[in-house]
């Protein structure tokens, strides 16, 4: 384990020397921030209406991943769709202010941007999030759209040393990653051996081929009724194993304060949770991990390293209440030597 965390800690400052092309359902988070003692009824309906005093932006899910990679100094490119709107404008803006590359992000008028619109209303010295408003796209995504995130694609490659794809979305083919795009994922993974692909989908993990493919453990197949707060590691490493065996890679299960399993070819690994205290927001969790995985693998990094750093990274963005949470090298370096220090000097 030592030799693992000192490993990490040698590369990450490399890390503005790494291209990664985040792909996906990228959305707009948006916190409104209210203040009980300025409610007021509303004049025309006589129902409270709530004053918003200040607000928050962040681009969220694919934008989350790319936050967090920019915030660890890599270079992203971003390739997904958003809308010709006032929410899609707010999200270009907010991946450019953090020095993302948004020139192959597929606009259309005909779309509406992904935002989760996320009240938060004053009780005492903090804030509760209150009822979310989801913007969301209930249509099939059109193929002239297909085609321009497929070239776009394409294009971001030449540059990449590794693609992370977040399908945030239960429903299917509604945003950026559709069965025609997952199908054309595979055979550019398979075309480019050199290039670490990365998969993460909340309902359709087991549809995809030779990428590394990650979900948590209530989203491995056949776990839909399990107990997402217990970990039957036979149960988790048998569906895991299925898996491993359909999609050609690996595959990284997390299971929360578990931590997580890493199954390759002939071995698994179980790579331990960081111990964290105090208050937390695990909102951004699984794309804080993603972030730290595929860098960890642009970096020279083997699997279960990557994914140690991956976990080190989401313990430090849980840590940050009410706001979509980042992760910086000085930060992890940090958090790494907390844990080696702790470790048996035999380990």
């Amino acid at each position: 384990m030592k030799r693992q965390i000192d490993d990490i800690i040698g590369v990450l400052d490399n890390a503005s020397g790494r291209t990664v092309t985040v792909f996906g359902d990228y959305c707009l988070d948006k916190y409104l921030y209210v203040d009980p003692a300025r409610d007021e009824a509303s004049v025309e309906t006589g129902l409270t209406a709530y004053q918003v005093d200040r607000k928050a932006l962040y681009p969220g899910a694919a934008g989350t991943v790319t936050n967090n990679l920019r915030s660890l100094g890599a270079r992203v490119r971003c390739v997904g769709l958003a809308g010709e709107d006032g929410e899609g404008y707010e999200l270009l803006k907010g991946l450019e202010l953090i020095g993302a590359d948004t020139d192959l992000m597929a606009l259309s008028e005909n779309y509406l941007t992904n935002t989760y619109i996320k009240p938060m209303r004053r009780s005492g010295d903090a804030y509760v999030e209150m009822n979310r408003i989801d913007i969301r796209n209930f249509e099939e995504t059109p193929k002239e759209l297909e085609d321009r995130l497929i070239l776009n694609l394409r294009k971001a490659l030449e540059d990449s040393q590794g693609v992370v794809i977040t399908e945030q979305f239960l429903e299917r083919n509604r945003s950026a990653v559709t069965d025609r795009v997952r199908d054309e994922l595979a055979d550019l993974a398979e075309r480019h051996p050199n290039i670490f692909f990365y998969a993460d989908s909340r309902g359709f993990i087991g549809s995809y081929r030779n990428v590394i493919i990650k979900c948590n453990q209530s989203e491995l197949p056949g776990a839909e009724k399990d107990n997402e707060n217990a970990v039957d590691e036979n149960s988790i490493l048998e569906r895991a194993k299925g898996l491993l065996a359909a999609s050609g890679r690996a595959v990284v299960v997390t299971v929360g304060a578990g931590g997580a399993f890493v199954l390759e070819r002939d071995t698994v690994e179980h790579i331990q949770a960081f111990q964290v205290e105090g208050p937390l927001d695990i909102v951004g969790a699984g794309d804080a991990t993603n972030a730290g995985v595929i860098l960890g693998l642009t970096l020279g990094l083997t699997l279960p390293e990557a994914v140690l750093l991956g976990v080190c990274v989401s313990s430090i963005t849980i840590q940050q209440l009410g706001v979509t949470g980042t992760a910086t090298v000085e930060q992890v370096k940090q958090r790494l030597l907390n844990l080696r220090s702790t470790l048996n000097p035999r380990l």
